[in-house]
């Protein structure tokens, strides 16, 4: 079959999240013609593979892309999440992002769509037919593949599993058919708890839950991340409270006691000190549902299951072929090390906002389309590097704050940010200093006053714990 050839000024490799928020923004802030390549049959990365009862960790408000809202900016008023932005569920992102495909992107006349195709060494090749399209990307190839996100219903369990025992991923636990003797979560992550928050919320005895946690982890408190004015004390407030923090605190461990008793900063256990930090986010009440587990293993990670044990890298404990044993063990978003954003003939897609992949995806789109000079877009767009321990939250403190700083030198730029549907707290703020109140400007006031010697202190603090 001969080869086509399609010329295009960008050809974004992977469908995601964080390339449809690339894609959005180009759209609008350039003239510029695309090509959109992806393994999957529809845009939406690894929510087409999730789990069905998963949602965002925090408000629809803040993701998605620029041009359209995700979710109808409602308060939950019952369940887990009761009194804060509602939470898109998996098919409710998936149906999003294919909305914005067919009602947006393609109507446009300036994008193409290649899924069910892998790329490589500059040809797209169907999976379906085994048709290859040879792409010229006149201007750049944007890898949108550098934090691809992992699931298990894509990635095996990285230890053995013997026949006769139950092991699924979280996906197959809405086809159970009959009780079990019992489950046992293995995993500390968020789909972990995300999966231990449901199966107590269908009615599971939490004494017959077992969870394997090889590592406990610091958890963001979702009322800290609530995107409206009316919430501006809790939420700029939490900025305030970071950097104050940050500048008394005397080592690292009361760093963090200091972010936990601001309730910045929160964990499912208080007698175990978190070795582990990736951006989770939970409300006070999914919290006090996980502590209601008992049964929690803490003995490393899972080498085997056995049909009558478990064994971990620190000792075994019991099973039986009665149990269901859930994998949730998928290392999410692999730790790389950062590249620059901008590079010759290349963009690869990063973090320049903590724990914010389509506003980084936005921003990074709005630089490549208003400022000429790589130089000068890598200086304002400083990858904000992957979580996975306690210090990478210092780590990511620092770049975005030298993110903010360059940002604030561009009044252009400023005006984006404070008018991007991503950035609601840009718009929080600028709307505070626009109708001050004595509420809001003193915390305003503290934060302004606390970030410059925060900094400074969250400096000395990684220096140390190197």
């Amino acid at each position: 079959m001969a080869e086509r050839s399609l010329e295009t000024d960008y050809l974004i490799v992977g469908a995601g999240a964080t390339a449809m928020a690339f894609a959005d923004t180009l759209l609008d802030d350039s003239d510029a013609s695309m090509a959109i390549v992806d393994r999957r049959h529809k845009p939406g990365g690894h929510w087409l593979d999730a789990y069905p009862f998963v949602r965002l960790h925090g408000p629809s408000a803040n993701y998605g892309v620029n041009s359209r809202p995700l979710g109808s900016g409602l308060i939950d008023r019952t369940g887990l999440n009761q009194g804060l932005y509602e939470l898109a569920t998996g098919p409710e992102i998936c149906a999003y992002f294919d909305q914005v495909m067919h009602q947006r992107l393609l109507p446009s006349g300036r994008v193409a769509w290649l899924p069910l195709s892998d790329y490589e060494d500059g040809v797209v090749r169907s999976r379906v037919n085994g048709a290859g399209t040879r792409v010229h990307a006149r201007r750049r190839i944007v890898d949108a593949t550098f934090a691809d996100t992992r699931v298990p219903a894509t990635h095996a369990p990285s230890f053995a599993v013997a026949d006769g025992v139950r092991c699924v991923p979280p996906n197959e636990l809405v086809q159970l058919r009959e009780p079990c003797a019992g489950f046992v979560i293995v995993g500390a992550g968020k789909t972990a708890m995300d999966t231990a928050v449901w199966l107590l919320e269908q009615g599971a005895d939490p004494d017959t839950i077992t969870w394997i946690r090889p590592r406990d982890a610091w958890l963001l408190n979702r009322r800290n991340v609530q995107p409206s004015h009316d919430f501006f004390e809790q939420t700029i407030g939490a900025f305030a409270h970071e950097m104050e923090s940050a500048r008394d605190a005397t080592s690292l461990d009361d760093l963090f006691a200091r972010l936990e008793e601001k309730g910045q900063l929160c964990r499912i256990d208080g007698s175990v000190w978190p070795t582990m930090y990736r951006c989770a986010v939970v409300s006070d009440a999914e919290l006090a549902q996980m502590r209601r587990i008992r049964k929690v293993v803490r003995l490393g990670h899972v080498t085997a299951i056995e049909p009558d044990r478990i064994l971990l890298e620190g000792g075994t404990v019991p099973t039986s072929p009665d149990h269901v044993h859930v994998h949730c063990s998928v290392d999410g978003i692999p730790r790389k090390k950062p590249q620059p954003i901008f590079q010759e003939g290349r963009i690869l897609l990063q973090y320049v906002r903590r724990c914010s992949p389509t506003f980084s995806g936005a921003l990074v789109a709005h630089l490549e389309a208003t400022i000429a000079d790589d130089a000068t877009k890598n200086a304002m767009a400083t990858p904000v590097p992957i979580p996975d321990e306690p210090v990478d939250w210092l780590r990511n403190q620092l770049a975005d704050a030298r993110n903010s700083l360059a940002w604030r030198q561009s009044p252009e730029l400023q005006r984006w940010l404070v008018e991007s549907r991503l950035d609601t707290f840009s718009a929080m703020i600028a709307r505070a200093m626009r109708e001050p109140t004595p509420a809001g400007s003193a915390i305003l006031e503290r934060w302004s006053r606390a970030i410059k010697p925060g900094v400074a202190r969250l400096s000395e603090l990684l220096a140390s714990a190197r």
